[in-house]
């Protein structure tokens, strides 16, 4: 069917929501803005769906929230009567989420499947952790992470608590595909079906037993106990969800000395004072810098809008700060952890820690300083999550701590997916260790270097938009593979890995079979243990590339790092 016989569907809806028709209306003759709207419909990746708020299939409204919901609702039923054990749903800060969040309880109620809504707008975490709470068979988070405000998206979660994996998010796509026309999808009313108890609201009761769980996130309390007080700390939850839960963890903890960027605690879906609400961009930081300019702060923290993800500033010897890199912060926090439990004497035999495959090689030298396994997964949170259960499943490691690169973090596993909550409130512990050491997290991040090596990593993220931009994505992944480098910054590649055909292919013209489930993600090893990975984005128009090496001075390590930059700019050209 083409994009102008879907657009006219749409048009001549007469139920069609009034703001959507006008939006339409306003649209008429611009053809390039329609097409781009109504071409193709919005898809599932590593995270589920994510894009920008408006009328057609290619968006997200009212009816593709419904389409996805009502697929989910299908696949359910698939499952018998485990569907009546239910649907958690929380919603973030972005504009229409409650709308979104109770639209999916009312496709759900239609097909008599109940489902359990908070309240109020509540952190991905915590829907993480309310669907193994409530015994529900999945999961509902209404959220676009940390998208600039014109986006929206809807997340879906297994039974474990995790990102649906590949194998049910595959099932999810063919039902919601098999949809024809989304307009048509019908809802039940909302008193009726709370009425009936096919929609329940949750809310405190769920904040009490998350936050009673996280108590267990920090190691040493008497630490916390003699220096926690003292911790200057600054935290800002950009416009977003980790006010809810933020300030609480971090004072039941001890740490009582939080200043928060007023100007940016209100949840406000335009996110007015920042260009985009991610915490991996110092723009983010400034006003919580100005504050902490201001109160002499240790240490500068941001959640992003859904409070998965955690940012971090740290104060440098002049006074300044320095926003931390994703991978700076989990190394960081892998050492702490260790070194903590060792002290301890509870660092089990089977420790292990998890890692995605484009994220710093530095936490597993620290790992291994420790015995300790370091395990690599493929790129999306649900993949360490399905490791966590089978650790809980066969007995086989404990786990430790999980972390990707782009800033997600998990300390303890009762939530399965990022949680920047947790993350927030071990670092104010780490902020405390070396606190109490004369130091500041800055001084322990050189510390690590000058222990373990200087690494430097740089994420490159081109953005390819449109109706072509899917094509040119593909166009450059094939190129990679038919025409793949033999050498990065004058450094030979000594194994070239492909995740899609699942080969591992060495310098000498070697094949092995590598036992990760398929996935399009390409990466190559250098003579020196420096690596390069490139994979199309799964919930954005944008192809990634992920660059990576060491050296024994920090200057070594930036020069190479430019050479890779360098060499990519090339073959994208």
């Amino acid at each position: 069917m083409s994009w102008k016989v879907v657009y006219q569907q749409w048009l001549n809806e007469e139920a069609l929501e009034p703001k959507l028709k006008e939006e339409l209306l306003a649209l008429d003759g611009q053809e390039d803005k329609l097409e781009d709207a109504f071409y193709a419909p919005l898809e599932f990746g590593t995270a589920g769906m994510r894009g920008l708020l408006g009328a057609g299939i290619n968006r997200m409204n009212v009816y593709t929230v419904r389409q996805a919901t009502e697929g989910l609702a299908r696949l359910m039923e698939t499952k018998g009567e485990e569907a009546r054990r239910g649907v958690a749903i929380a919603y973030d800060s972005r504009h229409m989420s409650p709308e979104f969040a109770m639209e999916a309880a009312r496709v759900l109620a239609q097909h008599n499947i109940p489902s359990f809504v908070f309240e109020s707008l509540r952190p991905t975490p915590e829907l993480s952790f309310a669907v193994r709470e409530q015994n529900a068979l999945t999961g509902i988070m209404i959220t676009a992470s940390h998208n600039p405000a014109p986006y929206n998206g809807y997340k879906v979660y297994g039974e474990d608590g995790g990102q649906m994996p590949p194998h049910d998010a595959d099932a999810l796509t063919e039902f919601v595909r098999a949809i024809e026309n989304p307009l048509k999808i019908e809802v039940a009313d909302e008193e009726t079906a709370k009425s009936a108890g096919l929609i329940q609201i949750v809310g405190e009761e769920i904040d009490n037993k998350y936050l009673a769980l996280i108590k267990d996130v920090t190691i040493n309390q008497k630490l916390i106990d003699e220096v926690g007080r003292d911790l200057k700390l600054v935290y800002t939850p950009l416009h977003g969800t980790g006010e809810m839960l933020g300030r609480k963890a971090l004072a039941q903890a001890g740490f009582t000395s939080i200043a928060v960027v007023e100007e940016q605690t209100s949840p406000d879906g335009d996110f007015p004072t920042v260009k985009s609400p991610n915490p991996e961009e110092h723009s983010a930081f400034e006003l919580a810098i100005k504050l902490g300019e201001k109160e002499g702060a240790d240490v500068l923290v941001a959640t992003d809008p859904d409070a998965d993800r955690l940012g971090v500033a740290v104060r440098l010897p002049n006074g300044e700060y320095q926003v931390l890199s994703g991978n700076q912060i989990g190394a960081i926090l892998v050492k702490y952890i260790l070194e903590a439990h060792k002290q301890a004497g509870t660092l089990p035999a089977n420790a292990a820690v998890l890692k995605s495959i484009v994220s710093s090689e530095l936490p597993t030298k620290i790992a291994e300083s420790y015995n300790v396994e370091m395990m690599n997964v493929l790129t999306g949170f649900k993949f360490i999550a399905e490791k966590i259960q089978q650790f809980e499943d066969t007995g086989s490691n404990t786990y430790m701590f999980g972390f990707e690169e782009s800033y997600g973090y998990l300390i303890k596993p009762f939530v399965r997916d990022k949680d920047a909550i947790q993350a927030l409130l071990l670092t104010a512990e780490v902020a405390a260790y070396y606190k109490s050491l004369g130091k500041t997290l800055y001084d322990g991040v050189q510390d690590i270097y000058k222990e373990y090596g200087y690494f430097a990593e740089k994420t490159i993220s081109v953005t390819l938009s449109g109706i072509d931009g899917s094509e040119k994505i593909k166009a450059l992944m094939s190129k990679f593979r038919t025409q793949a480098p033999s050498e990065f910054g004058g450094i030979k590649v000594a194994v070239s890995e492909d995740f899609k055909a699942l080969t591992r292919t060495g310098a000498d013209g070697s094949v092995e079979k590598l036992t990760t489930p398929a996935s399009d993600v390409l990466k190559y090893t250098l003579e020196d243990n420096s690596w390069i990975a490139v994979r199309p984005s799964g919930t954005e128009p944008k192809i990634k590339f992920y660059l990576a090496t060491n050296a024994q001075t920090q200057e070594k390590a930036d020069e190479n790092l430019a050479a890779f930059e360098a060499k990519v700019k090339e073959i994208t050209a």
